[in-house]
């Protein structure tokens, strides 16, 4: 079994539709057993700037994870499906065991 973590900013757009929205309906379509998306308190990525949205008149985007695992093949499918529609955000794999 693999795992995928999908980072991203949860504000971000897929055209005119949020982007969580569109990777977790290429999931179902790439039968993913399942998926869990994740908004974050606060985050920061390779720049070290603090993104803290929760606090009072902050414009910081949120943090996003989205979590799936399935087969390895299946998760590589999805995920080089996934690259040919959004080249951003930071992807993770590793491998885990089903218990």
């Amino acid at each position: 079994m693999l795992q995928a973590q999908i980072y991203i900013d949860q504000d971000e757009l897929r055209g005119i539709h949020p982007l969580h929205h569109f990777i977790m309906q290429l999931l179902i379509e790439h039968g993913i057993a399942g998926a869990t998306a994740f908004a974050g308190h606060s985050g920061f990525g390779r720049h070290h700037r603090l993104k803290q949205p929760t606090q009072q008149f902050s414009f910081d985007e949120t943090p996003m994870l989205i979590v799936f695992i399935d087969e390895e093949k299946k998760v590589k499918e999805a995920l080089t499906e996934l690259r040919k529609h959004y080249r951003g955000g930071f992807i993770v794999t590793h491998e885990v065991e089903q218990w």
